[in-house]
Order: C-alpha cells, then sequence, then structure tokens
C-alpha cells in the first residue's frame, strides 16, 4: 500500500528522532522506497534493539523478520537485516548492519525472542555466528552438512550428495559426480526462427507467401 505524505513525513522524523536518541550506534537513517531504514553499528545491536523496543516514540515490539544478503566484493561482505513492526504506532523499520562473516554477531533472543530460529538460520544458510545464542545449530540442512549453502561462493551442486546404500542399510554420503558436465540452454523463443516462413493467417498481416524453395 503506498504510503501518504504525511506517513512518509512521519517516517522521517522517526528516523531523526532514532538517530539522536542513539548518535554513537546509528550510521545512517534514510527512508528507501517508503519504508525507514537504518543503518547501525554491529556491535550496538543489543542496544538498538531494546530502544526501539522500549521507547515510547518507537514501540516495535514485534521482530517481523531476520535474515542476510551476500555481497562478496565488500570488505564486510554480509548484510544482516532486522525487519521490526509497531503495532502501537502501525509503522515498519528495517534495521541493518554489515559483518565480514569472521565476528560473531551479538544474539538478540534476549530482546526478541522470535530471533532465536531466525538466528538459527541465518547460521545455517550464512555462517555467521551470533554470540550468546542459547542453541545456535542448524535448522534447515542436516547436521553433517558441509558449508553455508546461501554464500555466493558456495556451489550449486554443494560439495557431497546422498543417497540410500543396499548393502550398508543406511543413508551414506559421498562426493558430487556429474553424469555429464553443464549443458548451455539456448533459450531463444524458437518463434524467433520463424521469420522467414509464412503461416496461416499471415495473410491477414498483408505478409506474401514463400516463393518456391523457400521456407
Amino acid at each position: 500500500m503506498k504510503l501518504t505524505e504525511e506517513q512518509v513525513q512521519a517516517l522521517k522524523d522517526l528516523g531523526a528522532h532514532i538517530a539522536a536518541m542513539l548518535p554513537d550506534d546509528v550510521v545512517s537513517v534514510a527512508v528507501v522506497r517508503q519504508e525507514l531504514v537504518v543503518t547501525i553499528n554491529p556491535t550496538s545491536v543489543i542496544r538498538v534493539m531494546m530502544a526501539l523496543r522500549d521507547d515510547a516514540t518507537c514501540k516495535f515490539t514485534q521482530m517481523v523478520e531476520l535474515t542476510a544478503v551476500d555481497y562478496p566484493e565488500r570488505e564486510n561482505r554480509f548484510e544482516i537485516v532486522y525487519c521490526l513492526l509497531s503495532m502501537t504506532h502501525n509503522q515498519r523499520v528495517r534495521v541493518k548492519c554489515m559483518v565480514d562473516g569472521e565476528m560473531p554477531l551479538p544474539s538478540i533472543t534476549s530482546v526478541f525472542s522470535a530471533a532465536n530460529w531466525f538466528e538459527r538460520e541465518v547460521w545455517d544458510m550464512y555462517g555467521i555466528f551470533f554470540a550468546e545464542h542459547p542453541d545456535l545449530r542448524r535448522i534447515l540442512t542436516d547436521y553433517g552438512f558441509q558449508g553455508h549453502p546461501l554464500r555466493k561462493d558456495f556451489p550449486l551442486t554443494g560439495y557431497v550428495e546422498m543417497r540410500y546404500d543396499e548393502d550398508q542399510k543406511r543413508v551414506i554420503y559421498e562426493p558430487v559426480k556429474l553424469a555429464q558436465d553443464f549443458r548451455t540452454f539456448d533459450f531463444l523463443s524458437p518463434w524467433e526462427n520463424m521469420t522467414t516462413r509464412w503461416l496461416p493467417g499471415d495473410e491477414k498481416a498483408g505478409v506474401e507467401p514463400p516463393k518456391a524453395g523457400e521456407k
């Protein structure tokens, strides 16, 4: 739903309030595609989340989503994104911070209990470690899985494949074996090659039928 000018201005005012409330923690504030985006220092995650939750002007009491984006060309390649909702003020905010994937990021499970599974998913898919998480285990892949599938440098085929072995009567893992090289698919529409052909109905468009010997 498109916001009104008054609602957009309310988001700008809220962003200014957040920046003034947390001057040492907020890197930038902007309204992007009619959504308030606050970029913060990664070490300030817990303090910022508590302020956004408890401040009377904010009241972002629900964490809707927590995810990550991988930009391998950046020095801090991972962008962590927290999406918060204020039911009191009917507003949303997107909080972002950049990490390199090596330094642990503070867990916010003590602030929003819903972050528990979200942080496990980000750890599983991107390999970003959340310090002080109560149960940081893989959640989407198997326990013996190697690597983190949503990293841009993770191979499309993975490293291993699993199958049921009749001799051992159990599921086993083994290196990926491709039966053939990746094929190059031509997605050109077959109709692109019909420009020299005459089809029923072309006469209505004034197209002349091909001469003898022509296709």
